[in-house]
């Protein structure tokens, strides 16, 4: 999931899929990175569903070609020459942290000198990403790598531990989370240090627009509108290619919830319709500001700037004070 920068056709389509299989979201872990490598098995396209006929860029083929087809654009894109800071791991996807993943798919080749400008567009996109995950039911999970905006290690680094074809190693480089070993260059394991884009969680929370900042911002919004406890009711088919809707219920009357995700760089405006919800006012709970209202015909306009997201409540109240920036 965590793929889905730019068209989001196949996202949606996989989200169709667990919807048809009777897979509710609430049961699933939403992760963003663990210690291994970003998994590309879909497995759902290459056993049960792999004579299934499906539709993506205007093309039908069966779950198999489909499978190889998402496979082989992910890896072109995601490693190789486009992104040489990331390796493939045997047959199963790409060793990477999820911000070496972002900066491939920025098409960013180079991340050993990154400006101010590239390591932003990585930290708002990593944030949309967080966003997919966390505004939605179920548990949402992250690790130390993502708090800090850790890249991969350069292969050399750590070639000894890579002798047995475990690229893996490129993606698990040591971190100092609380900025306790300023000068550590290896962690107590003999991991190398790795780079960390956006620094230590203390020096993050003093500043309000830091990932961990907003990320904090996000999770209070979650927990208080009780997300993770909510029922996924629709994933709307939009226009707008980068455009991601989820549809929630959220528990004990509290109202219906909108996740709008624009994982395209560029802004976009599209009008939604709402089965089963006419002439209600709507509230964006991230910035805590009036946005507009649901019209008779359950029509809602969303406006997204590149690489962001809202969380809208229909027909609920929030007063949380506090702006969502990226």
């Amino acid at each position: 999931m965590a793929l889905a920068l730019g068209d989001t056709e196949f996202l949606r389509l996989m989200l169709g899929e667990m919807r048809k299989a009777g897979i509710d979201p609430a049961s699933l872990v939403h992760a963003l990175q663990n210690h291994d490598e970003l998994t590309l098995e879909l497995v759902h396209f290459w056993t049960l569903h792999k004579d299934d006929r499906y539709t993506l860029g205007g093309r039908e083929m069966s779950g198999a070609d489909l499978r190889e087809q998402i496979r082989a654009a992910m890896y072109a894109r995601l490693a190789g020459p486009n992104a040489p800071y990331n390796l493939r791991f045997v047959t199963n996807g790409v060793a990477c942290t999820t911000a070496s993943m972002v900066a491939a798919a920025l098409g960013i080749h180079d991340i050993e000198h990154l400006d101010a400008a590239q390591i932003a567009a990585i930290q708002r996109a990593h944030l949309l990403l967080a966003m997919y995950n966390a505004l939605q039911p179920g548990v949402f999970a992250l690790s130390g790598w993502d708090l800090v905006g850790a890249l991969t290690l350069p292969a050399t680094a750590v070639a000894d531990l890579m002798r047995d074809g475990d690229t893996r190693w490129i993606n698990r480089g040591a971190y100092d989370l609380m900025g306790v070993a300023p000068a550590a260059t290896h962690s107590q394991a003999g991991l190398p240090r790795t780079h960390a884009l956006y620094g230590s969680l203390p020096d993050q929370l003093r500043n309000p627009v830091s990932f961990a900042s907003q990320l904090r911002h996000l999770l209070d919004v979650r927990r208080r509108y009780r997300l993770f406890e909510s029922r996924q009711l629709a994933v709307p088919a939009v226009k707008a290619p980068g455009l991601l809707i989820l549809v929630h219920e959220l528990p004990d009357g509290l109202g219906t919830e909108i996740t709008a995700l624009n994982f395209g760089v560029e802004p976009l405006e599209e009008t939604i319709t709402l089965a089963g919800i006419a002439s209600q006012p709507v509230r964006e709970l991230l910035r805590d500001e009036a946005a507009g209202g649901v019209d008779a015909q359950g029509r809602f306009s969303v406006r997204l700037e590149g690489h962001a997201g809202k969380a809208y409540i229909v027909d609920g109240k929030a007063s949380l004070g506090h702006d969502m920036r990226g």
